[in-house]
């Protein structure tokens, strides 16, 4: 088919100007990924791309009271992993506030330093995807499988309700897909849910299936593909002094034991719970009366 040049002439315009739409349309495309960037990370699976965090916003290991035990169990199985052992992933379920998070990114700082100073050359990098992006954690493996490094992967607050079927896929990644988990991969996830989905959603199935037995297991059978399972539970008194204390002690808050502990009390009284969450935040407000008195500043962390 020939076209006219007069008409070539018209339409030629009209073509670059829909081009140029369609550029200003489309996303920019993602400079190339330097995974040895950094040590932790943000996936951002609309655009595939892994975004360096420069500033990790986590406390201390050793601040974590009353949660000994989950530490020194996840604290092995990371540096195992950094060391290229086999690993387990991990699913941290319980009470909130108690330091599901706060334990992954500290039990990463720990082993972090660790390799520095035994001037290991094996990285350890820790990517958070989010909840609502599981779906493209195949694609994300995708992207970590040739790396050098090994990779954390860690969804906070991770839990299915009512018909998303995204813990199917999430399956299938973890153990039983074709090509399965990234050896240079582990999986660490925190929850309320021990099974990560809610009872009635459960008890729904087994009620409502042909076969309910059958049912049951597909849905318990995610957390099955986690071979660790560490539960926090909620805090006794003590165990909340001792948070309060630590905190108090390790940024130099200066109160008599006595009347520190019933400010804690009171404190948590309001909130209708003990926990580490709780622990944090009375000293967040402790530390900000007496920066009103003396100028005391506190760095923020969580």
């Amino acid at each position: 088919m020939k076209i006219d040049p007069a008409d070539a002439a018209e339409i030629l315009p009209v073509l670059v100007r829909i081009a140029c739409a369609l550029e200003r349309l489309a996303p920019p495309p993602a400079p190339p990924q330097s995974l040895g960037s950094a040590d932790a990370f943000v996936w951002h699976a609309a655009s595939g791309w892994l975004e360096p965090v420069a500033a990790v916003n986590r406390v201390e290991l050793g601040l974590l009271c009353g949660i000994e035990r989950q530490s020194g169990i996840l604290l092995r199985n990371t540096r195992r992993f950094a060391a290229g052992l086999p690993a387990n992933n991990a699913l941290l379920w319980g009470a909130r506030g108690m330091g599901k998070s706060s334990l992954v990114k500290a039990v990463h700082l720990a082993v972090c330093r660790e390799l520095a100073e035994a001037g290991r050359e094996r990285s350890l990098a820790l990517v958070e995807i989010h909840r609502e992006d599981i779906p493209s954690l195949p694609r994300l493996l995708a992207l970590v499988r040739e790396s050098a490094g090994r990779f954390i992967v860690f969804c906070d607050d991770l839990s299915f309700d009512g018909q998303d079927a995204h813990y199917k896929s999430l399956k299938a990644v973890l153990e039983g897909g074709l090509e399965g988990r990234p050896e240079q991969v582990v999986f660490y996830a925190t929850s309320n849910r021990r099974h990560l989905m809610p009872r009635e959603m459960i008890e729904n199935e087994s009620s409502t299936a042909i076969n309910p037995a059958e049912s049951v297991e597909e849905k318990v059978s995610l957390s099955d593909r986690f071979g660790l399972w560490l539960g926090f539970h909620n805090c006794d008194q003590e165990t909340f002094f001792a948070m309060v204390e630590g905190y108090a002690a390790h940024f130099g808050l200066v109160m008599p034991v006595e009347r520190l502990r019933a400010r804690a009390v009171e404190w948590s009284m309001t909130r209708g719970s003990r926990s580490g969450r709780v622990a944090w935040q009375f000293i967040q407000d402790l530390a900000g009366e007496l920066r009103e008195v003396s100028g005391f500043a506190l760095d923020r962390i969580s």
